[in-house]
């Protein structure tokens, strides 16, 4: 059992690439965040002011829900949290994902984001993480990672958290 876990968040695949490819680098658990209402080509269509992503994104009081209960985290010591980058932030299902652990009977976990984008860094995404986390969390800005990194590169950059 490892104590070192990467969670992740991903809409079209990309964030659960890099994820995994990490996962197998550090020789970490995973664990895939899934919305209880599958994301479709339609909800993720950020022209459509009306489409489901734009009207979470426009709205960061909406929480999507989770299809599962998250795993238990007591074991880790560090969670490498993985997402898109959706308007210069993380979407708001990660947010849903930090509340849930707050039930969590743990402390001193830290969370090292990282994420995958198309051309954005991270904007404020840690800012509007925080109100977010629980309090035994410490929430650090990592790296936007795209699909190009291999698992060597993913190894050397995660090393510098662990």
């Amino acid at each position: 059992m490892s104590r070192i876990l990467v969670s992740y968040f991903s809409a079209r695949g990309t964030t659960k690439k890099v994820a995994e490819k990490l996962a197998k680098a550090i020789d970490a658990d995973i664990y895939e965040i899934k919305p209880a209402s599958k994301y479709t080509t339609a909800d993720l269509n950020w022209t459509n002011k009306f489409s489901r992503s734009s009207i979470e994104m426009g709205d960061k009081t909406i929480r999507p829900v989770l299809a599962d209960k998250n795993p238990d985290i007591s074991k880790y010591d560090i969670i490498f949290l993985g997402f898109p980058i959706w308007w210069y932030v993380a979407p708001t299902i990660i947010n849903t994902y930090l509340e849930s652990l707050k039930n969590a009977e743990t402390s001193n976990k830290r969370i090292i984001l990282f994420a995958t984008s198309g051309g954005s860094g991270f904007g404020n995404t840690l800012k509007e993480l925080i109100p977010s986390a629980p309090e035994f969390v410490t929430l650090e800005e990592g790296s936007v990672l795209n699909g190009s990194y291999d698992i060597l590169q993913l190894k050397s950059w995660a090393e510098k958290f662990i």
